[in-house]
């Protein structure tokens, strides 16, 4: 049964790793209330391979 309320789960991925073509990509799963938030969110978090804070957008 699925779970009420408007708290989503959404994948956050880093925006500046694919322009440096290095293996791998940098994805944080966290939570939203989309009635709050409609739309895609964007969060600067720690990429481990770039070795710096980046910002990471919402994908679907």
């Amino acid at each position: 049964m699925a779970r009420k309320g408007n708290r989503v789960q959404v994948i956050l991925e880093c925006t500046e790793h694919k322009a440096t073509g290095l293996p791998g990509t940098s994805r944080y799963i966290t939570t939203k209330n989309k009635k709050n938030t409609p739309d895609r969110m964007e969060l600067k978090k720690f990429n481990p391979i770039l070795k710096k804070m980046t910002v990471h957008k919402e994908i679907k």
